[in-house]
């Protein structure tokens, strides 16, 4: 889930606690060229408050004005189609002819979110499934393979944390890696025990910690959508921590370090219980080769890499 789904779920959350009439609209399925991907998300207060998007400003006004006079009355969800004609592509703003339906909750469940935001804050993946014919939801556990359905009888999302980056070091490099990682939608965490750099963190968004990277990896507890980046070029702060980040399920594993100095790297590690196939998992050099000098060029180049693991685009020859 990313952080504007979060943001929705939050506020759908905490409006619904409140008291408020609550409708939750999804994007269930796309032609053309709609500027907003199946499961986004969209929460409209009674009085006509919003929190998120379904099509990046298109069709929010004209669906706010149906929830407030129609949906709202309602106990089962419903199917609102926009843009099926050119001319109503053309009047609701939809690109290139796009077309959006949306399922629209109007009576969404409080348990239900509440669930779960605490199975995200918790890091595990649920799968909700909603009965169209009664409106009333069941979750189950599920898994980040599960692809989106919608037919005339089930709605099945599934959401999961965000995905997470956690850089070890917290030196120039690291800093600006973790401002591209936030710019990118990941939650970041730098880690690092040095005294010097316990300072140099002062972003509200990085949680920094400070303590021995190896071990600060085993309490917050690295899964399937986590990415960990060594950049320290200590091998006493980066061999430890990559020992386990590449026995962890974690999607992506990089250190800094030039052709030469990765394979020292690996063959350190397999001195150590970190199996052949673990060790092959470990990127390095970090990043997609494109030349990068600076900072900044190589903070560019380890989150293309790391963005391109995430979505199982193959990664170029390295040279």
């Amino acid at each position: 889930m990313n952080s504007t789904d979060l943001s929705v779920l939050k506020a759908a959350v905490d409006w619904l606690k409140s008291g408020h009439p609550v409708a939750i609209a999804t994007v269930v399925q796309t032609w053309g060229s709609a500027p907003r991907p199946v499961g986004s998300w969209l929460a409209i207060r009674g009085d006509g408050q919003v929190t998120g998007s379904v099509s990046g400003g298109c069709v929010e006004d004209d669906l706010i004005r149906r929830v407030q006079t129609e949906i709202l009355t309602r106990d089962l969800p419903e199917m609102v189609v926009y843009g099926v004609s050119q001319q109503e592509a053309a009047r609701f703003g939809l690109p290139c002819g796009g077309t959006l339906r949306l399922l629209v909750e109007p009576k969404p469940e409080l348990a239900i979110l509440e669930a779960i935001l605490e199975s995200i804050s918790n890091h595990q993946i649920t799968s909700r499934t909603v009965d169209l014919s009664i409106g009333k939801s069941t979750l189950e556990a599920g898994n980040r393979n599960q692809a989106f359905i919608c037919d005339e009888h089930f709605m099945k999302t599934t959401y999961g944390p965000r995905w997470r980056m956690v850089i070890i070091g917290a030196g120039q490099l690291s800093l600006y890696t973790a401002d591209f990682a936030l710019a990118s939608d990941f939650e970041v965490i730098v880690i690092d025990p040095r005294e010097e750099y316990a300072e140099g963190i002062n972003r509200e968004q990085i949680q920094f910690i400070k303590g021995m990277p190896d071990d600060v990896l085993l309490e917050i507890g690295v899964d399937s959508h986590t990415a960990v980046v060594a950049l320290t070029h200590d091998p006493k702060l980066d061999d430890m921590a990559l020992m386990e980040a590449l026995k962890s399920p974690a999607f992506y594993v990089g250190a800094l370090g030039s052709r030469i100095n990765t394979q020292k790297r690996k063959a350190r590690l397999l001195e150590f219980d970190v199996t052949q196939e673990q060790v092959e998992r470990l990127h390095g050099p970090v990043g997609l080769f494109i030349g990068a000098l600076t900072p900044p060029e190589i903070a560019v180049s380890i989150l293309a890499e790391v963005i391109a693991v995430k979505y199982g685009v193959p990664i170029p020859q390295k040279v």
